[in-house]
């Protein structure tokens, strides 16, 4: 598989926009293949082994992550996730897709997919009925330095990043202030809200940028 990875990548490099690929199992799926639209990307749903295989990129969305482990190992996909990240395959996580990017989760025995030098909390902000909305600051993302709008919905977050991870943003106030909600690491892009629920391009511009540098 990782040879039919990297021969797709160079071919998607030099004729047009990335292949970026949504896992298609749970989650805000639509709305994620919108905005790589918007942000430059050719995007589409992955369900099959073969469709993990042809993508330049892809997109782990929010769902419940345990949900997700078993749908994964259901449809033949963890083994060849876990290879390919660890291969570099550039791979963005929100919300649940965080949890599944981590290497150590609270309370799991072990990682997900793993990948990135973090610990992360499952459902730390709460219930679905503490979901809320906050504006964050957001100078990795460029341009002219504009909030960016963070909607969490059952959020994790980062107890813990490694010395090779890249703390992006943090929650800016109220009981979490000061809690890692967006971190990078190598090829690795994960946040605890939901940019593609939020509005806000950006996120997925910049996560189509690290595909392109990637390739």
């Amino acid at each position: 598989m990782g040879r039919q990875r990297r021969e797709r990548r160079r071919v998607s490099a030099g004729s047009g926009p990335p292949t970026i690929g949504v896992l298609a199992l749970q989650g805000d799926v639509p709305e994620h293949l919108s905005a790589l639209e918007a942000a430059g990307a050719r995007a589409v749903r992955v369900r099959r082994h073969a469709e993990l295989g042809a993508v330049d990129g892809l997109v782990l969305p929010g769902g419940e992550s345990t949900t997700m482990r078993t749908l994964l190992s259901a449809f033949d996909l963890l083994d060849g996730l876990r290879d390919l990240v660890r291969a570099g395959l550039p791979v963005y996580g929100s919300c649940a897709g965080m949890v599944l990017l981590a290497d150590r989760v609270v309370g799991a025995d072990d990682a997900i997919v793993g990948g990135m030098d973090v610990t992360v909390r499952r459902n730390a902000f709460g219930r679905q009925v503490d979901s809320f909305e906050e504006d964050l600051d957001a100078p990795w993302l460029g341009g002219d330095g504009a909030p960016l709008r963070a909607v969490y919905i059952r959020a994790p977050w980062v107890e813990e990043a490694g010395e090779d991870v890249e703390v992006l943003t943090r929650v800016r106030s109220g009981p979490a202030a000061g809690r890692i909600v967006a971190a990078r690491q190598g090829a690795l892009l994960a946040t605890a809200f939901h940019p593609e629920i939020g509005g806000d391009a950006r996120v997925h511009r910049a996560f189509v940028g690290m595909v392109r540098a990637h390739a």
